[in-house]
């Protein structure tokens, strides 16, 4: 995972934890609390739309 800041923006990357545990349960738990937490910043942005927005994007490979 890796965290950028800069001019106002934050952007979050998630890459390269697929199949480090057998049977993807490390790959599970990082997507459940990812994804948890890109819901929760999605609210506050419905919330206080003049404040924050969030765009979610997903990189197919």
């Amino acid at each position: 995972m890796r965290a950028r800041l800069g001019a106002g923006r934050t952007s979050i990357e998630v890459t390269g934890h697929e199949e480090h545990e057998r049977g993807g349960r490390v790959c599970a738990a990082v997507s459940a609390i990812t994804q948890t937490a890109l819901l929760g910043l999605d609210q506050v942005a419905a919330q206080h739309p003049d404040l924050v927005s969030v765009e979610i994007t997903q990189e197919s490979t």
